[in-house]
């Protein structure tokens, strides 16, 4: 035992010692190795922080533990027909609706109500196009993470008796008010003046879409300037992580019951929740997986293929070598191992050079660019364990080579 564990440290000494001596030649045989683990990680990188960057995008606008029912809601691809189905089958949902689902969702923190549409909004001489006016009831400043600026957001009874009042986003009060106090001002939608009570923090932007361009008046006061046939909304939160699926529950069978369904009825109606947006990016993300890191894994095959040349090199110019320690008693399982450790540290310390220049260029993007870089675990392992591997798998035939040569034969040649 004790004289097989010294002929591997023997291998692995010449192994690191021939590696280090021809240092230049090493540096070039590496390239395509840290070129490929870097191609690897940064792409997967740039998945890992897509995804981050949509679930993150999405809590903050939504909120977490959240869900929205509405006329229309599905995730994924509708086809044609499924869309067609849908226009006939489902029914608009109502004002009255939201108290309807206060009372029979226990399991429900907040339960409000919202309209949309997108409008020109007017100050003076100033316009700013593509708005998002959301009519919503009082308790929406609750749901998802924005908080007020300053100011107040309008209460339940400004809500009933459709109070000319809105609270503005900070893009619209950047462009209107800059410098100046907004609370007590009168901005226009259309022509309908709207008396400012409240500016939203700033939210920034989700793939270059501004979350700041938008106007919160009540549903009622929404209602009253363009009329009650519209559908609205109705987004909630559960009470806490553990009780979501129970609300999720308890809002399905409410509006079941609501629209007179049988046990065997489709729902006339759509539920869509943060919990199934998140599962479809990462269906999404985990698909652009699939297609994209098996591309970039080709450059570590390429760099693989370099290595192997190399040996193959390095078994010619070490003839002699392999011959005296043949002579001198190593079996053909040490020379074997020799070249296999030799061709192993050349494509993991590629690996590791690769890990960390991906590092680097990881950081670079993310400082330099909006996009989010996350370098996770399961990408390193995947990138350093394939260069390993390759240099293992590529290394064989060379080892094999070096192992076959007969002593004699071996000693003949010049060094």
């Amino acid at each position: 035992m004790h004289v097989r564990f010294g002929f591997l440290w023997e291998s692995t000494r010449i192994a690191l010692q021939s590696i280090w001596s021809h240092k230049l030649r090493t540096f070039l045989t590496l390239l395509g190795i840290i070129i490929g683990v870097a191609s690897v990680m940064v792409v997967g990188a740039g998945i890992e922080g897509l995804q981050t960057y949509v679930v993150d995008s999405v809590t903050k606008t939504l909120g977490s533990n959240s869900f929205i029912v509405a006329k229309f809601a599905r995730m994924g691809d509708v086809s044609e027909e499924e869309w067609k189905e849908m226009a006939k089958r489902n029914k608009d949902i109502k004002f009255a609706d939201i108290e309807y689902l206060r009372r029979l969702c226990p399991a429900c923190e907040e339960v409000a109500g919202e309209i949309n549409s997108n409008r020109s909004l007017y100050y003076d001489s100033e316009e700013i196009h593509g708005t998002s006016v959301n009519g919503t009831t009082a308790n929406r400043i609750f749901l998802g993470g924005q908080e007020l600026q300053e100011g107040r957001f309008f209460t339940d009874e400004e809500v009933r008796r459709s109070r000319s009042v809105c609270v503005i986003g900070w893009d619209v009060y950047e462009k209107f008010f800059e410098g100046q106090d907004a609370l007590g001002k009168t901005i226009k939608l259309g022509a309908e003046p709207l008396r400012v009570i409240g500016v939203l923090e700033k939210m920034g932007s989700t793939f270059g879409m501004s979350l700041d361009n938008n106007l919160f008046l009540p549903i009622t006061t929404f209602q009253k300037i363009y009329g009650t046939r519209r559908s609205i909304n109705i987004r909630g939160t559960a009470q806490s992580r553990d009780l979501f699926e129970t609300a999720v529950g308890q809002i399905r069978t409410a509006m079941r019951t609501r629209h007179k369904l049988g046990p065997s009825d489709e729902d006339t109606f759509g539920i869509i929740s943060t919990e199934e947006i998140n599962s479809f990016v990462d269906e999404f993300t985990q698909m652009i997986a699939v297609v994209v890191v098996p591309i970039t894994l080709i450059s570590l095959v390429v760099g693989g293929i370099v290595v192997m040349n190399i040996m193959l090199v390095s078994v010619t110019e070490r003839t002699f070598e392999i011959g005296l320690r043949k002579s001198l008693g190593a079996r053909r399982r040490d020379i074997l191992n020799q070249f296999l450790i030799e061709s192993f540290f050349l494509a993991a310390s590629g690996g590791l050079i690769g890990m960390g220049v991906a590092t680097i260029l990881a950081t670079l993007i993310e400082n330099t660019t909006p996009m989010t870089m996350t370098i996770s675990i399961g990408y390193i392992v995947l990138a350093v364990g394939v260069s390993g591997g390759i240099g293992i798998i590529f290394g064989i035939y060379p080892a094999f080579t070096a192992s076959k040569l007969d002593p004699i034969e071996a000693l003949r040649e010049d060094r």
